[in-house]
C-alpha cells in the first residue's frame, strides 16, 4: 500500500513541477509581452491623443485628408503590402495560414495617426490588435517558440494592446481568445492573456492612460416593459451591426471594382469625406467620435447620427484610411440607443449603453468580451441590461462578421459544428 502512495505522490510531483514550470515560463513571457506591448500601445494611445487635439483645434486640417490618403497607399507600397488584411491577418497568424510581419507595427502606427490627425472616421482598436499581435510575433521568433507556443504569443500581444488603449484588461484578455474561433476559446492563452493584459493596462494608466470610463448611469429595476423595451431594441442593433458589416465589405468590393487604382480611390474618398464634414459644418463624425458618444451616454444625440457615423466609417475604412472599426461601432449603437429611448420613453443614457454593447457583439460575435466590457465601462448595475442585449444580439445577428478570417466553429442556434467563415 505504502508504495502505491508513493508512486501516486512521485507521479503527482512530477506533474506539479511541470506545470509549475509551464506557469512560471508562461508568466515571465506575459510580463515581457505585457511591458513591451504596453510600452508601444502607450506611445501609441498619447500620438493618438496629441493628434486628436491637434486636429479639434485646427479645423482647417480636414482639407488635407486626400493627400494623407495618398501618403498612405504609398507607405504601404514601399513595404509591399498592397493588399494589406488588416486585423483580419492577425486572425489569420492565429490559424497558422499565414504570418504577421514585425515591419507592419510602425507601419500601422504611422499610418493610423494620419487617419487620425487629418480626420478620417474609424477608431483605433484596430491599430491596437495589429500592433500588438505583430510585436507579440515577433517576441515568439526571439523567444524561438513552436508555432502553437508563438500563437499564444500573439494573442497575449493583442490582449496587452488592447487593454492599454481601451484600459479594459478583463475584456481585452478575453477578447483576444474569443474573436479568433466563434464557439471555441483558446484556454491555453488564459494565463498569459490575463497577465498581460494586466501588466499593460497598469503600464498605460501610471503613464497617464485612461481608458472610458461611463460609470454613473442610473439602471431601473428590471420589470416587464423595460424588459421588452430593451429586446426590442437589442433586435434593432443586431440588424444594424448587420447593415454595418454589410456595408464595409460590400462598400469594399465596389471601390475596388470601380475604383482600381488605390490612389484615385483614397484620394476620392478622402475628398468625399472633407466635403461631407464642410457641408455637415460639424467634427462629430471625423475620428473616432469618443465625445459624440460620452454626450449619447447623457442622454443626448442626433436622431440619424448613427447612420451618418456608419457612411463616414465605410468610406474611410474600404477606401485603405488605416483604423479600426469597434469603436465606430460604439458610436453606432450609443447613438441609435439614445435615439430608440427618446422615442419610446425609456430612459435614454440607458438604451444608449445597451446599444452600445449590443451593436459591439452583433459585429463581433463576441459575447464573454461583451458582458465584461460593459461591466468595466459601465459597472455592474445594469448587468440585467446587458445580459438580455447580448444574448439577443448575439443569436439575432446571425453569422456576420467584422473579420473575414473569424471562423463560426459551432452554430449559434444548435449543438452543431459548422467550421465556416463569417458572413460579410
Amino acid at each position: 500500500m505504502s508504495k502505491i502512495i508513493l508512486k501516486v505522490v512521485q507521479t503527482y510531483s512530477k506533474k506539479a513541477w511541470h506545470h509549475l514550470y509551464k506557469f512560471l515560463r508562461w508568466s515571465l513571457v506575459s510580463v515581457i509581452t505585457g511591458l513591451t506591448v504596453g510600452g508601444f500601445s502607450t506611445l501609441f494611445a498619447f500620438s493618438m491623443n496629441a493628434v486628436t487635439d491637434f486636429r479639434t483645434k485646427n479645423d482647417y486640417i480636414i482639407f488635407f485628408l486626400p493627400l494623407a490618403g495618398i501618403v498612405t497607399v504609398f507607405l504601404y507600397s514601399i513595404f509591399k503590402y498592397k493588399n494589406d488584411k488588416g486585423t483580419n491577418l492577425v486572425l489569420s497568424t492565429i490559424h497558422a495560414q499565414s504570418e504577421i510581419p514585425f515591419r507592419m507595427a510602425p507601419l500601422i502606427f504611422v499610418t493610423t495617426i494620419l487617419t487620425h490627425l487629418f480626420g478620417g472616421s474609424a477608431g483605433r482598436e484596430g491599430a491596437a490588435l495589429q500592433l500588438g499581435g505583430s510585436i507579440g510575433n515577433q517576441l515568439g521568433r526571439w523567444f524561438r517558440f513552436d508555432d502553437a507556443d508563438k500563437r499564444v504569443v500573439v494573442l497575449c500581444g493583442m490582449s496587452a494592446a488592447f487593454s492599454a488603449v481601451f484600459g479594459t484588461p478583463m475584456a481585452a484578455a478575453v477578447f483576444a481568445m474569443e474573436v479568433v474561433s466563434v464557439g471555441v476559446m483558446y484556454y491555453a492563452a488564459l494565463v498569459p492573456c490575463a497577465f498581460s493584459a494586466l501588466i499593460a493596462s497598469y503600464f498605460a494608466s501610471n503613464f497617464g492612460i485612461h481608458g472610458d470610463d461611463f460609470k454613473g448611469i442610473e439602471f431601473p429595476a428590471l420589470d416587464i416593459l423595460n424588459t421588452a423595451e430593451t429586446i426590442g431594441l437589442s433586435i434593432l442593433c443586431a440588424l444594424l451591426s448587420i447593415l454595418f458589416v454589410v456595408a464595409l465589405h460590400k462598400t469594399g468590393d465596389l471601390f475596388r471594382k470601380y475604383l482600381k487604382n488605390p490612389y484615385i480611390r483614397i484620394f476620392l474618398a478622402g475628398t468625399i469625406i472633407a466635403v461631407l464634414t464642410i457641408l455637415l459644418n460639424t467634427r462629430d463624425y471625423n475620428g473616432a467620435g469618443i465625445a459624440v458618444i460620452e454626450r449619447a451616454i447623457h442622454g443626448e444625440a442626433v436622431p440619424y447620427a448613427f447612420l451618418l457615423k456608419m457612411i463616414f466609417t465605410v468610406i474611410t475604412i474600404e477606401a485603405g484610411f488605416r483604423g479600426g472599426e469597434i469603436v465606430p461601432s460604439f458610436f453606432i449603437g450609443a447613438t441609435f440607443g439614445c435615439t430608440f429611448g427618446t422615442l419610446v420613453g425609456f430612459s435614454p443614457s440607458v438604451c444608449a449603453a445597451v446599444g452600445l454593447i449590443a451593436v459591439f457583439c452583433g459585429v463581433t460575435n463576441c459575447p464573454i468580451t461583451s458582458m465584461l466590457i460593459s461591466f468595466e465601462l459601465f459597472g455592474s448595475e445594469g448587468i440585467h441590461f446587458f445580459m438580455i442585449a447580448v444574448a439577443v444580439s448575439y443569436f439575432m445577428s446571425g453569422y456576420y462578421g467584422l473579420y473575414k478570417d473569424q471562423t463560426i466553429v459551432y452554430s449559434k442556434y444548435k449543438t452543431k459544428f459548422l467550421n465556416r467563415k463569417t458572413r460579410q
